[in-house]
């Protein structure tokens, strides 16, 4: 299926005491390029959730924003520094004794002492943090894609509708063509008749000067190139692969064919046909820039 390479996916989940959320927007780029916000401490996983993207996209600008929560506080551990809370404790007695003061040590104060506790951050268990982001990751992907997907059926929908309009164009620059030749034979007539006054026109020279005119403004081999690139496009556009730059590449021909028989043009309802269908083909280009 055709798809744009403009999306976003966003997936939040509560998964062994984390709180996970995982967001992806992405617009058009020529290649692929990946760019992410993970929280410091869980930078080991910044490379696999790139693999796991790019399974599942080739082009465009992809931004990645990740936010891990621990809720139940399991990434803390609190331990109490025994030998510092004793050192207090022997320290603030001896002085209470020397200088007879009242011994009223309580646990409550000795807290509120410096270096009493030792804070220290719980070890990751690598594999199992990244299977429950990897768990919220694919679901935030599935919306992404799916968002990709509807944006590019209506990309497709529209190049298709542009695709018949140039079609149909071609169609009546081929019925207008030999109009051209017989209008340019008729005034050609009509001239050596003017002039030569009367006198027998020759019949040779009318058809000679026909069939040079005729060779110089024929479109026939541009028509039928631009027949099949128009083929090409309707047939891509039904291709399940990433077709974005092929698509691009047949525009290019496509707009090589139709400058030609602008160049070659000798009739004014020809040269308005080209006109326009240069204008839909524009649109076609703008339309794919934003195809994968």
């Amino acid at each position: 299926m055709l798809k744009s390479m403009t999306g976003y996916g966003r997936t939040q989940k509560i998964i062994n005491g984390r709180d996970i959320i995982v967001e992806i927007r992405s617009v058009n780029h020529r290649y692929y390029e990946y760019s992410s916000r993970i929280p410091r401490t869980y930078n080991y996983i910044d490379e696999k959730l790139k693999a796991l993207i790019k399974q599942n996209v080739s082009r465009g600008k992809i931004d990645i924003n990740v936010t891990i929560n621990n809720i139940e506080g399991k990434d803390t551990e609190i331990a109490i520094n025994k030998s510092s809370a004793e050192g207090y404790v022997n320290a603030l007695r001896s002085v209470a004794e020397e200088l007879g003061i009242k011994d009223d040590i309580t646990l409550s104060k000795l807290i509120k002492l410096p270096d009493i506790f030792n804070v220290q951050k719980t070890p990751d268990d690598e594999e199992q943090l990244w299977n429950d982001v990897s768990e919220v990751a694919n679901e935030a992907i599935e919306k992404f894609v799916k968002m990709r997907e509807t944006e590019g059926e209506k990309l497709r929908n529209d190049i298709l509708e542009k695709n018949a309009l140039i079609f149909g164009m071609v169609q009546k620059i081929e019925e207008l063509s030999p109009q051209t030749v017989e209008n340019y034979r008729n005034r050609l007539y009509q001239k050596l008749k003017e002039i030569l006054d009367g006198k027998e026109v020759d019949q040779q020279r009318i058809i000679t000067e026909a069939a040079v005119f005729a060779e110089k403004i024929a479109v026939d081999e541009e028509t039928v190139r631009l027949r099949s690139h128009i083929s090409q496009l309707t047939d891509l556009l039904d291709s399940c692969d990433a077709i974005g730059r092929k698509l691009d590449f047949i525009v290019q021909e496509m707009n090589r064919e139709i400058n030609t028989i602008g160049s070659k043009a000798q009739d004014l309802n020809i040269t308005r046909l080209v006109v326009d269908m240069k204008a839909e083909l524009e649109k076609i280009r703008e339309q794919i820039q934003n195809i994968e």
